[in-house]
């Protein structure tokens, strides 16, 4: 059991103690931290089992002491409404239910009875009697069975979660017209939706939106990792995929090799790509931010001739797409490119250096080149938080005798951090997934032949990301690794996410610069 020490106690402790103590507090916060997590789960499901209980419960009450016009709307949606004089919600009611079932009738009830088996028969080959040879010819569509099988799951879930709002409603009808109260006429609703419901109004399209074009891809891409679809077994023009349960993720996890040869495993492989992935992401997320804010600092300083020519020579490697800028700089640090060529005439090197060939040098040289990318955008920011700090804060700590690294220690960095807080952590997790600068600079390389014989093309600077990208082209695409990758970073991302967001400035001391 770690000892508990007082203020008093902590503040008394030299530097190097109060360091060890809070690494201590640390490594001991875990296993409770764990055992939170797991409690807060358990929580959640009991709460969660509650809740469906209730919700049974009231649906059974509601029938039996709900008039014939509630009951009726069990069967028919909206019914209690249109019989109780509110014919706009009543002709939304029986329209969805309407819909729903023709729906499922005309084709949602066939991709529901194909998705355990995501299709039947495959392309065949037959002879075509009009032009005298055989062709290919179709049948059912594993991808078409998946996606329309999951639309469909979400279609019924809606109209469970309408129907349910049908019941509720009849239930609220009751009670008003018994207590004798008035209940809203169509025009009241429409006025509504306008009026005090107007959010709701506004925010319908977009959730439909996000619904579709967000969380069915989401659940789409998690179901792909459990089958084996592949450029071999692509649904329809070659072979029919199928279920294949938790092989992927124990081919992902597995230690043992595939390919032999000494290849590494898919596992190492991802390990090895997750911990350059989280380097570059520290290293380019932090470099950026501290240069970025060194330059804004040095530009901003009192005495300071042409500002406005530095921001502008600055602000125009943002205005220069990125996508010439970044080829144009691989090609520069190329073997046979400018920088080398240049070093060669002078005579400073012996032979080409290689930025794109060697492991550390390329690493290296895109971590550099980001800097270059990404310190004018940080500059930016920093200009205008650096600005909006009371100078007063200054003078008063000069007056008390605090140098300027003191100043920058407890004035200008702690304020950064709280009002750029949320934007570190929106472009940590947008470097992990920075796609641009590793593709177009290095395309991942060099290569890394170990790694490469265990799946598809891999460099030494492969992020996450350009991997999902190799290991979905081509003709070997591996779609399923690539579902599987994807939701492991997925974890990542947002394991590291809701750990830092709970630790930013701006969320516990939010208070401190109101």
């Amino acid at each position: 059991m770690m000892k508990q020490y007082s203020d008093l106690e902590f503040l008394r402790l030299s530097k190097w103690q109060r360091f060890l103590y809070r690494l201590a507090a640390f490594f001991c916060a875990i296993p409770r931290a764990i055992g939170n997590f797991f409690k807060n789960i358990g929580g959640f499901i009991k709460r969660a089992a509650v809740a469906v209980v209730n919700e049974f419960r009231d649906i059974g009450v509601t029938f039996v002491h709900g008039d014939w016009k509630t009951k009726t709307s069990y069967l028919v949606m909206g019914f209690g409404n249109l019989a109780r004089g509110q014919i706009l919600r009543g002709l939304l009611f029986l329209v969805f239910e309407l819909v729903f079932i023709f729906y499922m009738i005309l084709a949602g009830g066939y991709w529901l009875s194909m998705l355990p088996s995501l299709g039947k028969q495959g392309p065949v080959e037959g002879y075509d009697p009009v032009l005298d040879t055989y062709t290919t010819i179709y049948h059912d569509n594993s991808f078409k069975i998946l996606l329309y099988g999951v639309l469909t799951i979400f279609f019924i879930v809606a109209f469970i979660y309408t129907w349910r709002l049908n019941v509720k409603q009849n239930k609220i009808m009751e009670q008003i017209i018994k207590k004798g109260g008035k209940l809203k006429s169509d025009k009241d609703d429409l006025k509504s939706m306008v009026d005090e419901q107007f959010y709701k109004t506004l925010l319908a399209l977009p959730l439909t939106g996000i619904l579709i074009f967000t969380v069915l891809p989401i659940v789409f891409m998690i179901l792909v990792a459990f089958t084996n679809y592949d450029g071999a077994h692509n649904g329809y023009q070659n072979n029919l995929f199928t279920w294949v349960g938790l092989d992927n993720f124990n081919t992902m996890f597995s230690w043992t090799s595939n390919s032999g040869g000494g290849s590494q495993s898919y596992s190492a492989t991802f390990g090895e790509i997750l911990s350059w992935t989280l380097i570059w992401a520290f290293l380019a997320t932090f470099t950026n931010y501290f240069l970025g804010m060194f330059v804004a600092m040095m530009i901003n300083k009192k005495g300071i001739h042409l500002k406005k020519m530095w921001r502008t020579i600055l602000v125009l490697t943002i205005a220069i797409p990125q996508f010439i800028s970044l080829l144009y700089v691989s090609k520069m640090f190329a073997k046979n490119g400018l920088i080398n060529l240049t070093l060669l005439d002078w005579g400073w090197i012996k032979e080409p250096l290689p930025f794109w060939d060697d492991a550390t040098w390329a690493r290296v040289t895109v971590i550099l080149i980001n800097i270059w990318i990404g310190i004018p955008h940080l500059m930016l920011i920093a200009t205008g938080i650096l600005m909006n700090i009371p100078a007063d804060l200054y003078e008063s700590a000069r007056i008390d005798g605090a140098n300027a690294w003191q100043q920058y220690i407890k004035i200008t960095l702690p304020y950064m951090l709280f009002i750029t807080g949320p934007y570190l952590l929106t472009s940590f997790t947008g470097n992990m997934n920075n796609f641009n600068v590793i593709y177009l600079l290095t395309g991942g390389g060099p290569s890394n032949p170990k790694a490469s014989g265990a799946s598809g093309s891999v460099g030494f600077t492969d992020l996450l990301i350009t991997w999902l990208f190799k290991i979905t082209t081509g003709s070997d695409a591996k779609y399923y690794l690539a579902s599987v990758v994807g939701i492991m970073v997925f974890v990542v991302v947002a394991v590291i996410s809701l750990v830092v967001y709970n630790v930013l400035p701006s969320i516990k001391n939010e208070e401190d610069y109101q």
